[in-house]
């Protein structure tokens, strides 16, 4: 028996949550070497080089696009590079990774709500009750390790990166439902520019690394798998799915970066960490379990 089409984005979504979730062990045995914003930057700009072939094979399609086309590719890659990556490794100068992880999985009902305003996706009651059950288990996970955060401005780092991880949410959705634009042009196009903006900061704040043979590996392997085909994917997933949908899935990250952080780095898991992670998992299920006929339509 085939797949639908929905099923299909589903599997594609979950397959770039793992590779997302598998970025933070390799990030994890380089970030001491390459300074985090420099990181980012080289990361993205190596990805978005090994995109450029594809964009000139989409060079008709390009030329073809309006202005509001580029403006609005030029403004996710604001939003969802400089400002939500970018604003991620800022908080973490002020906040433990467990309470920005805590903050970040919070996005998910502020999202639900931009696109039924902004996008007109209504969300079904089981939806709205998965939301529920995934953020109770991220409570029954993190509470018992978090801190409280230590200072105004790290709060305010984070509730920023909150902010544009929703709003680029959004746009990422906007963009890629109309199927106006091929995947690969709109992942190409914002990501370089986002890119640019990104390594320009990095530079400017921490200078050029020094790389060693298995962080410049490291790094290749991120810009070419683990984003440049991986965002590629994504936005290919992004025409199916609804901005609240990908944000669930994409919440799994969670999960997945646990269940590796136990296997690759040592980290336990309590059995309280495995309940709410439990909980969690059942709550993503509930959201993409049965999509109102509204949803299908987008």
């Amino acid at each position: 028996m085939s797949l639908s089409q929905r099923n299909k984005a589903i599997i594609q979504a979950l397959f770039v949550t793992l590779l997302w979730s598998s970025s933070w062990v390799l990030i994890k045995l380089s970030i001491d070497e390459i300074p985090p914003l420099t990181f980012a930057g080289l990361r993205y700009m190596l990805a978005f080089l090994v995109l450029l072939p594809g964009l000139f094979t989409k060079r008709y399609f390009i030329q073809k696009m309006t202005k509001n086309e580029w403006g609005v590719l030029l403004l996710l890659g604001v939003v969802y590079y400089a400002f939500t990556q970018g604003g991620q490794f800022l908080a973490l100068k002020h906040l433990d990774a467990i309470t920005l992880s805590l903050m970040l999985n919070f996005s998910a009902p502020l999202i639900a709500i931009i696109g039924l305003v902004v996008l007109h996706e209504p969300v079904a009651k089981l939806q709205w009750t998965g939301i529920v059950v995934f953020l109770l288990g991220v409570l029954v996970y993190f509470l018992p390790q978090a801190s409280l955060p230590k200072n105004a401005l790290g709060v305010t780092l984070g509730v920023f990166t909150i902010l544009s991880n929703a709003v680029a949410s959004v746009i990422g959705r906007w963009v890629n439902r109309g199927k106006s634009l091929d995947p690969i042009i709109v992942t190409g196009i914002s990501m370089g520019f986002g890119a640019l903006l990104l390594l320009g900061s990095g530079f400017v704040v921490e200078g050029l690394p020094n790389l060693s043979g298995r962080s410049l590996l490291i790094l290749l392997w991120l810009a070419v798998v683990n984003t440049a085909f991986a965002f590629w994917l994504w936005n290919k997933s992004l025409q199916v799915l609804t901005a609240m949908e990908s944000s669930m899935i994409n919440n799994t990250m969670l999960i997945q970066i646990s269940l590796l952080a136990w296997l690759f780095l040592g980290e336990r898991l309590s059995w309280v960490g495995v309940v709410g992670l439990a909980i969690a998992s059942a709550g993503t299920i509930l959201v993409n379990l049965r999509p109102g006929k509204k949803q299908l339509a987008g």
